[in-house]
């Protein structure tokens, strides 16, 4: 299948999920890493009583504007998730399996809320964003089933908030998701689409 005209644009990320996700629209474009330290920007906004939404924007744009300093004349994507549980804490991606197992024993037959952001940087600075949400019921996980999961797919789902690929195994783990599956995958697909088609970036 040819890929769709488009002008150049730069992924500032190597989520394989995300890569795809633009492939698979046809978009041509290019990813590359943003090497922003997550995790100082994570305790930084933390520290200060900022909220779940509030973190995944800052994030997406810190990858964004990173990148877009080394390439000015480039539109530059940068995207992030954060995940939210019931109680209102901030859960970051599993380190380890023991990890991802205690997670997703968290989250069993809870609700709890997914933001993904994706923010749009040009000549250094954002000219775009947006932060999307939805909503993930899990249903009762049994410790034998998060033993197996975290097991069979531990490399798969370690790069992703909330230990779950929803495109894939990890349909098992829910009862009900209310919002868009392309958000829920790493990125909201369909605005940024919209955004690029209003520049001119993809044909209308």
């Amino acid at each position: 299948m040819n890929k769709v005209i488009s002008k150049s644009i730069i992924l500032a990320s190597k989520s394989p999920a995300r890569l795809a996700m633009m492939e698979a629209a046809g978009i041509r474009i290019d990813a590359i890493a943003p090497m922003v330290d997550e995790d100082a920007i994570r305790q930084s906004m933390v520290a200060a009583g900022q909220d779940a939404r509030e973190l995944c924007d800052a994030l997406a744009e810190a990858k964004a504007v990173k990148v877009s300093r080394k390439y000015p004349g480039t539109l530059v994507l940068g995207s992030d998730q954060i995940l939210e549980s019931d109680d209102g804490a901030i859960i970051t991606k599993a380190e380890t399996p023991a990890q991802a197992a205690a997670i997703l024993a968290a989250l069993s037959g809870k609700s709890h809320k997914l933001y993904s952001a994706a923010v749009i940087a040009e000549g250094g600075k954002p000219v775009w964003r947006h932060v999307d949400k939805a909503v993930m019921k899990m249903r009762a996980l049994t410790p034998e089933f998060i033993h197996h999961y975290v097991s069979e797919y531990w490399e798969d789902i370690r790069p992703c908030v909330g230990c779950y690929r929803i495109e894939a195994e990890g349909a098992q783990l829910f009862a009900k998701v209310d919002g868009s599956q392309f958000t829920v995958m790493g990125m909201p697909l369909l605005q940024v689409l919209d955004y690029l088609r209003v520049r001119g970036n993809l044909l209308s």
